[in-house]
């Protein structure tokens, strides 16, 4: 299973995870790291940093050698958080999250397991 829609950060990925992703995609990460501001002109082709454009004018706020760089920082970091976020759970790699490693926060503060909330189908969990 994939999970993508708004996974900017590394603890919406380890949360996606939890809930039996897979993987996690992100593009509104990569366009954040290339500098999308959020002008809502992507559809218009009038784009200020020059990301959903083609008009070479505006494609010159877009520097790639600056961006490419801002980018692979971005994947490497969500890479290695939502793995230290693994390690502080006890698992070895983000892949091994499950439903008992996420907590629900109830009524007067108090938390519960999701695991507890929606057990497993019995006979275990689907993934191995």
């Amino acid at each position: 299973m994939i999970a993508s829609g708004k996974l900017v950060t590394s603890a919406n990925v380890a949360w996606a995870m939890s809930m039996g992703a897979d993987f996690a995609v992100t593009a509104r990460g990569f366009m954040f790291a290339l500098g999308c501001i959020q002008s809502l002109q992507c559809h218009q082709d009038t784009c200020p940093t020059g990301i959903t454009t083609h008009n070479r004018r505006l494609q010159k706020g877009l520097v790639i050698s600056d961006k490419a760089k801002r980018v692979a920082t971005y994947a490497h970091w969500m890479n290695a958080e939502a793995d230290k976020l693994a390690h502080s759970c006890g698992l070895p790699n983000a892949r091994q999250f499950r439903r008992e490693h996420c907590r629900i926060v109830q009524s007067a503060g108090k938390s519960l397991p999701l695991s507890e909330l929606y057990p497993y189908p019995v006979g275990g969990t689907s993934r191995t």
